[in-house]
């Protein structure tokens, strides 16, 4: 007959996806219960509602299983308590005290790659440009959050179709998550009433951009893609100096205008010695949905040239597409099928892969 003892040591080989520790370890067995070949196992997650939750009980389920022939497994789920969680905090920090300005979760999020989609001023379709780059990047398999730093004018969420109110776990701000596995954090999840102005000054929104990046629990990232604010104040200047942007993409439209804009944000970048990973030129022209001709509706860009001048990738054009429109309208861009959007994804996956 299986011991308790068993169970436990069989558990030892459980880990916690995110945290990288066995389940044991973490304090997360709250019960083991044995009556001949069924065994109980009562797991306290982190978080009621844990995204792997699936994955951390099908992994004790087995592990229990392979103990005896003809063993019954019982999974039960349920959420830590408060003294749980104080514990396995204490656990996490070894009894180190936490850097300053950094949280607990600042310290176990470990992200490879920040990536910060700029364009210098509104309207050119910025944050369709990093919905779609992070969808592109999860499609090849990469682990990948957006963060919404434009706190004014938040519209992740909804191109994403999700309205889950960020909880709040032992490591910090658990941050939803999207059909496709995609985390987010946004201001506009935190909202009681999503069309209600964020009225703030600009030190309150800096603030909030930093509790973005070192408060949430990102966990272990391949991307992170940040849709940055319009112009080149004071938020998107906390964000390039205070998170580890590895680098920038640039979006423009085929203006006069916007293109005088985005050389502003890229001197910037040029400035905070910030890479620039390439260029895209949304709006670039409209196809005739029965005879397939393309028409310039702006005029004729000249990002390419643009993109040179600052010694960056040029990553394509992109037309205006009522599909795409649509889909993010119905909070569907996970949906969204572009091909002139995979140079785009291909570039930069690369560059994250160095």
């Amino acid at each position: 007959m299986v011991t308790e003892a068993q169970v436990i040591e069989a558990l030892q080989s459980v880990m916690d996806p995110e945290l990288h520790r066995d389940i044991v370890d973490l304090g997360m067995v709250r019960e083991v219960v044995v009556e001949e070949q069924h065994v109980k196992v009562v797991i306290a997650l982190t978080v009621p509602t844990c995204p792997l939750q699936d994955t951390i009980a099908n992994d004790a389920r087995q592990a229990v299983a392979a103990l005896a022939d003809d063993l019954t497994v019982e999974i039960e789920l349920t959420g830590m308590t408060d003294a749980e969680r104080q514990r396995l905090t204490e656990n996490l920090r070894g009894g180190a005290r936490p850097q300053p300005q950094q949280s607990l979760a600042g310290q176990m999020n470990n992200v490879k790659a920040v990536i910060a989609v700029m364009s210098g001023k509104g309207g050119v379709g910025k944050s369709t440009v990093a919905a779609m780059l992070a969808v592109g990047l999860r499609r090849q398999g990469l682990r990948v959050g957006v963060l919404d730093a434009d706190i004014t004018g938040p519209s992740i969420p909804k191109v994403f179709g999700v309205d889950d109110v960020p909880m709040m776990g032992p490591l910090g701000i658990v941050p939803p998550q999207t059909e496709g596995g995609i985390k987010l954090m946004s201001i506009n999840l935190m909202l009681e009433h999503k069309d209600a102005a964020v009225i703030w000054r600009g030190p309150l929104i800096a603030g909030t951009i930093q509790q973005f990046w070192n408060d949430v629990f990102w966990g272990d990232l391949d991307a992170l893609v940040v849709d940055m604010p319009p112009g080149t104040s004071d938020a998107a200047l906390t964000v390039m100096q205070n998170l580890p942007v590895a680098g920038i993409v640039l979006v423009t439209s085929p203006q006069d205008l916007a293109e005088l804009v985005v050389r502003k944000a890229a001197n910037m970048a040029e400035h905070l010695e910030i890479p620039i990973w390439g260029v895209v030129e949304n709006m670039s022209y409209a196809r005739c949905p029965h005879c397939g001709e393309t028409f310039e509706l702006f005029g004729k860009g000249r990002s390419a040239e643009m993109a040179a001048a600052f010694g960056a990738d040029f990553l394509g054009q992109l037309g205006l597409d009522p599909e795409m429109a649509r889909l993010c309208d119905a909070g569907r861009i996970e949906g969204y099928e572009n091909p002139d959007f995979a140079p785009v994804v291909a570039t930069i996956s690369t560059k994250i892969a160095k």
